[in-house]
């Protein structure tokens, strides 16, 4: 199976996170600003990441990155997203940036996978809750970097 991880990081945070979902996953590992619409629709499960910045905003990569993202054909394609974010410091957007990513990839038809519970995080408001789950693996680096290992090994093998 041709797994494809594409993120966008600033800071390198994210860009770790992906190489070891990548290596989990035995899966290509592509910075967003890099990534092509073959990028996005050459693969059987497609892996999209981005930190969440200020009130909510995307990884400045993915402000272009997205509209590559928009000329991809995604239908029937099943993506899995992940999501840095700090839930202390910014408790209304809260991994919002994974929100984002979700509705572009719903609007462009894809089939979303690895949705994961909300337990374990305290926060106000998040884009990223769909039906009470987050709508991917939600990581906060800042506050439980802990438990970031554990949550990858379960998220992966059930995005699998």
């Amino acid at each position: 199976m041709a797994v494809h991880v594409i993120y966008g990081s600033d800071s390198g945070r994210t860009k770790a996170v992906a190489g070891k979902i990548a290596a989990k996953l035995d899966a290509k590992i592509i910075n967003v600003s890099n990534a092509t619409t073959t990028d996005f629709e050459g693969c059987d499960l497609l892996v999209l990441g981005s930190p969440t910045y200020g009130d909510g905003d995307l990884q400045t990569d993915w402000e272009t990155g997205v509209d590559v993202l928009a000329e991809a054909d995604l239908t029937g394609k099943k993506v899995a997203l992940f999501g840095l974010g700090d839930q202390n410091a910014y408790p209304d957007s809260f991994v919002d940036a994974m929100g984002t990513l979700y509705d572009a990839v719903v609007e462009k038809g894809a089939e979303v996978v690895g949705f994961t519970d909300t337990k374990g995080y305290e926060f106000e408001g998040s884009t990223a809750v769909r039906g009470g789950q987050f709508v991917g693996l939600v990581l906060d680096q800042d506050n439980q970097a802990a438990k970031s290992e554990k949550r990858i090994a379960s998220w992966t093998s059930q995005i699998l």
